[in-house]
């Protein structure tokens, strides 16, 4: 245990996949921690994370999810692994934005010249 009272293997997983903060400033917010968790944690932080987490605190993080941390991919998959059908949206950072635009804000797509 650190001095604020969190697991040392927990504070090993927050630093790998919350690399851009602190460990024990990560799990201040579990379920930024968690949603991080599950989106960039490998199968040993998954496990070490669970030894603390059950799956009711996982479907909180999902329900509560962070927008632009999540891919598809493991959208999908927490959702069928916690049995949370069906699936939902993802949620977005900036609702309301055009999907069409290319890139960071790029010109609109267009149809190709026929």
């Amino acid at each position: 245990m650190d001095a604020n009272g969190s697991p040392t293997s927990l504070l090993d997983v927050a630093a790998r996949v919350v690399w851009f903060s602190q460990p024990q400033e990560t799990l201040k917010d579990p379920c930024f921690f968690l949603n991080h968790v599950m989106v960039h944690g490998r199968i040993t932080d998954i496990v070490e994370t669970r030894r603390y987490f059950d799956d009711d605190a996982l479907r909180h993080a999902l329900k509560h999810a962070h927008p632009g941390i999540w891919d598809q991919r493991s959208w999908s998959y927490w959702h069928t692994v916690l049995d949370m059908l069906p699936i939902p949206p993802m949620p977005v950072r900036f609702p309301g934005i055009d999907k069409n635009l290319i890139g960071y804000g790029g010109p609109p797509k267009t149809a190709p010249a026929s």
